[in-house]
């Protein structure tokens, strides 16, 4: 059974990613990268374009072509810092983007859980809480586990799992 069931995980956690991403290349018209910088500069703005790429899983220079290609849309803009350093900062388009994609991607989530009782969605939410936790171990940062996520639908009413392995782990 066992087999079976990564089998299935496997297959439903890819349908789920395909389903997330094409909805935001859709809505917004960027890359799944550049989706998730969108997302997490509007968590944490002011971030410099190395830590936003090491926050989405890019390089250096892939952070900063994809920095370059959300500038020429209008959606973020650098701002210089002190040094050679630059702080990347949402435009107001930029900021109406990231919102949609958390719109999209909730809807679009939301709505295929809708197959399920409400107390199968809680049961969901504890094991999904337990696979989070378990891999937190193997990426080691809350911020590129979660660089998609909807922080605050995250935290309403409980704690999340990622933010307590993190917390767990730095004790």
């Amino acid at each position: 059974m066992h087999e079976r069931t990564a089998n299935l995980l496997g297959a439903a956690a890819l349908a789920v990613t395909d389903r997330v991403l094409t909805v935001a290349q859709r809505k917004v018209g960027v890359s799944a990268s550049a989706a998730a910088a969108l997302v997490v500069a509007s968590a944490s703005p002011g971030l410099s374009v190395s830590e936003l790429g090491r926050r989405v899983g890019l390089s250096q220079s892939a952070a900063a072509r994809m920095v370059d290609s959300l500038e020429q849309g209008g959606l973020v803009e650098r701002r210089p810092r002190q040094g050679r350093e630059v702080a990347v900062e949402l435009t107001p388009k930029g900021r109406r983007a990231a919102a949609s994609l958390l719109e999209a991607r909730g809807s679009g989530l939301s709505g295929l859980l809708d197959v399920l009782t409400a107390g199968e969605q809680e049961h969901l939410a504890e094991l999904l809480g337990k696979l989070l936790t378990r891999l937190y171990e193997d990426v080691g940062s809350a911020e590129l586990l979660c660089r998609l996520c909807d922080r605050t639908s995250c935290t309403r009413g409980a704690v999340c799992p990622v933010g307590q392995a993190e917390r767990d782990h730095g004790s």
